[in-house]
């Protein structure tokens, strides 16, 4: 019989304002974090203002709210960069830029929707709003729409409902998608196999968005190619969108994406 490791009571016991946090997925008040690990405010505390120190957490020093921190989200990104699908488009998305001479991100869907796990530059970047943790409008994005179009309708409905879309890099409550434009716009998507921004949601830039997919026939991440409109050819018969279907043509294959089928 295998003998249980000792651990340390106190860190396992501060472990659960951790996981409140991570299952609200929005920053919280003291009070109600703590009712939902199962503990006083006063017996809470202690444990937040330590967890601040090290950055597994941050307050919000106008609203008193806590959410997750840089730590924490470090180490989430680490956990998404060493899924096997992450590892292996690395390199391709690398090679990628080199080719098309633009920028390239590598994107999962994460806890809050499109979530950026890599971003890959020319040698002259573009200026965008994104980063490594980035987190993608759903439906105002070609990254989100990518993932909108092949994902299972009941995921994007669920994510829709909850306002998942609201907080994502892009969103414009001005300029949202809604009703049956929605319909229409990912029809497009699912029919060139390409997400496509034109100048929207970043002015001057084009984008386009291709889902790779796994051995499931999942959509397991999308690869976005962006730049400036100027030099970014958005044809949907360009170099850059042939180059991009090949390149997650080619990752879905090495995540077995089609084997199934030839199998039987």
């Amino acid at each position: 019989m295998k003998r249980e490791s000792r651990g340390i009571q106190s860190i396992e016991v501060g472990g659960e304002l951790l996981r409140a946090l991570a299952r609200s997925g929005e920053p919280m008040m003291l009070r109600d974090l703590a009712r939902e690990a199962g503990m006083t405010p006063a017996k809470a505390h202690p444990y937040l203002a330590s967890f601040s120190r090290i950055g597994l957490i941050e307050q919000d020093e106008t609203t008193g709210r806590y959410e997750i921190g840089a730590l924490a989200l470090e180490l989430g990104l680490i956990s998404l960069r060493r899924l096997s699908g992450v590892r292996i488009a690395g390199p391709k998305i690398a090679a990628l830029a080199s080719q098309i001479g633009h920028a390239v991100s590598l994107a999962v869907w994460g806890t809050h929707g499109p979530t950026v796990v890599q971003l890959e530059e020319p040698g002259q970047p573009v200026h965008i709003v994104m980063r490594a943790g980035s987190v993608m409008a759903l439906l105002e994005t070609a990254t989100g729409r990518a993932f909108a179009a092949f994902l299972p309708e009941k995921t994007i409905n669920a994510a829709l409902e909850s306002g998942l879309d609201r907080h994502g890099v892009g969103y414009n409550p001005k300029r949202a998608v809604k009703g049956a434009k929605v319909t229409e716009m990912l029809t497009e998507v699912r029919k060139h196999g390409l997400a496509r921004a034109l100048g929207d949601p970043l002015p001057g830039v084009n984008a386009f968005s291709a889902p790779v997919f796994d051995h499931s026939g999942h959509v397991a991440l999308v690869i976005t190619a962006m730049g400036p409109e100027g030099t970014f050819d958005a044809r949907w018969d360009s170099p850059i969108a042939h180059a991009l279907r090949d390149c997650a043509g080619g990752i879905s294959k090495r995540l077995g994406h089609g084997m199934t089928a030839a199998a039987e």
